[in-house]
């Protein structure tokens, strides 16, 4: 008999935990600039070497890091479809902001769009950041799709709604706005959104 071939150590996801702790940490407080991946492998107590093989390079850490802060944001249908689109445009806007600023002081009033962008021209220069950021949003809007989808069955919206149309122009004005015009964010703001999307998409 041929001896099997080693297989390798299996991931640990306690390393996986303090590596991402470590970067949201260094991230928040130093910026996308002043990130070192070195530092955040000291700082999680890993082997330079553990860091890279999960993430080759510091944007495929930092789409990682954000990936994981978006999974902590609950996407439930309530019964009340605009309430839960409110609260989870809410959630985006929250997140979205707290990127905008990171390694900025807390007064700033820095209106640029920071890491939110980093991430942005990451993903149009790299093809594999591109597609891991493709993933994270498809596995992200897949669960708010689900929620309009029930909304529709539940007869809050109607019938010829497409999920996915109303949700891009959701979202999409969010970006565009954090991106693009620089215009305030804020839950008047989402409110707003909210109501207008639906105004026309309600049953």
């Amino acid at each position: 008999m041929e001896p099997t071939g080693r297989r390798g150590r299996p991931r640990s996801e306690a390393a996986d935990a303090r590596i991402l702790d470590a970067a949201l940490e260094l991230l928040l407080d130093r910026g996308y600039d002043r990130l070192s991946v070195d530092e955040v492998a000291l700082r999680a107590g890993v082997a330079k070497t553990t860091l890279y093989r999960r993430w080759p390079t510091k944007d495929h850490l930092i789409v990682a890091v954000v990936a994981r802060r978006q999974d902590v944001v609950p996407v439930e249908y309530s019964g009340d479809v605009r309430a839960d689109l409110t609260r989870y445009l809410g959630e985006i806007v929250t997140g979205l902001h707290q990127m905008r600023q990171a390694g900025r002081p807390a007064t700033s009033g820095d209106a640029s769009a920071g890491l939110v962008a980093e991430v942005a021209a990451a993903a149009a220069r790299h093809a594999d950041v591109g597609a891991a950021v493709q993933a994270m949003f498809h596995r992200r809007n897949a669960l708010v799709l689900t929620l309009l989808e029930r909304a529709r069955e539940n007869g809050e919206l109607r019938a010829d709604v497409e999920p996915e149309v109303l949700f891009d122009q959701l979202a999409g004005a969010l970006y565009y706005r954090l991106l693009v015009t620089g215009r305030p964010l804020d839950a008047s703001y989402v409110d707003r959104l909210v109501a207008c999307a639906l105004r026309g998409a309600s049953a």
